[in-house]
């Protein structure tokens, strides 16, 4: 009987090592996780939808038509 016990205290042994490595996996999982919240992507992989106000669109509207109007005044000067 002393073979299946040190058997049996071999499987605990291991058991508690492979629950440590995945514990400390989890921890890396978060880890990563932490630093990717930041670029617009959530946990599954899709885009977060922003939101802009009509007077944001206006506003950039408006300044990429100055840009084309100043690209045009250059093209008939030169």
């Amino acid at each position: 009987m002393t073979n299946i016990a040190k058997a049996l205290a071999r499987l605990r042994e291991e058991r508690r090592d492979a629950q440590n490595q995945v514990q400390k996996l989890g921890e890396a999982i978060a880890a990563l996780e932490k630093l990717t919240r930041g670029t617009g992507i959530t946990g599954g992989g899709q885009r977060v939808k922003r939101v802009l106000s009509a007077a944001g669109r206006r506003r950039i509207s408006l300044a990429q038509k100055a840009r084309w109007a100043k690209l045009r005044q250059s093209k008939k000067a030169a």
